[in-house]
């Protein structure tokens, strides 16, 4: 049996067509680059968590620690809020004492950079009194500019059984 091989030339080549490809390619670019937008970090916090293992922690500022305690009645409200053995009415009250222990200047060096917060709470409280510790420990929004003025940033959290019996 034989084979023919026809190179006739009616057969064409097919072209893939790049410029329309190219023009999508383009296009689609051009679309994400326009509709991103940039988003400034909120509640960045330098947080430290307690370790998963009982390992005790080296601290590594000379400064003791801001110790705030925050106790919960039965039904999770906010009762008391202790800095040391001092009671605060408020949080705008333990802001005030913030700023009273590490003063405005944040610059480098300063003791606000190196100053350290350690925030406890009852194990019923509720975990916005938490959040509202930690924004009257780390700064305040300056009425006079709007700029926020950053007081604490380096937050720690003590192992639970370490909470409780204090």
């Amino acid at each position: 049996m034989r084979i023919r091989h026809s190179t006739s030339a009616s057969q064409e080549q097919v072209e893939m067509q790049v410029t329309p490809l190219i023009d999508v390619v383009f296009l689609l670019l051009i679309f994400f680059i326009m509709s991103f937008k940039i988003v400034v970090l909120e509640g960045d916090f330098d947080l430290r968590m307690p370790q998963a293992s009982a390992a005790a922690a080296v601290p590594d500022t000379p400064l003791p620690p801001i110790k705030v305690r925050l106790l919960a009645d039965d039904a999770g409200q906010l009762s008391a809020i202790m800095m040391g053995e001092t009671r605060l009415p408020n949080f705008a009250a333990l802001n005030q004492e913030v700023i009273a222990l590490v003063g405005i200047d944040t610059g480098p060096g300063s003791l606000a950079e190196l100053a350290e917060a350690e925030i406890s709470g009852d194990a019923n409280l509720k975990y916005h009194y938490v959040i509202d510790a930690i924004s009257a420990v780390s700064g305040y929004v300056d009425p006079d500019t709007g700029k926020i003025i950053r007081l604490i940033e380096r937050i720690r959290f003590p192992e639970p059984d370490e909470a409780s019996a204090k």
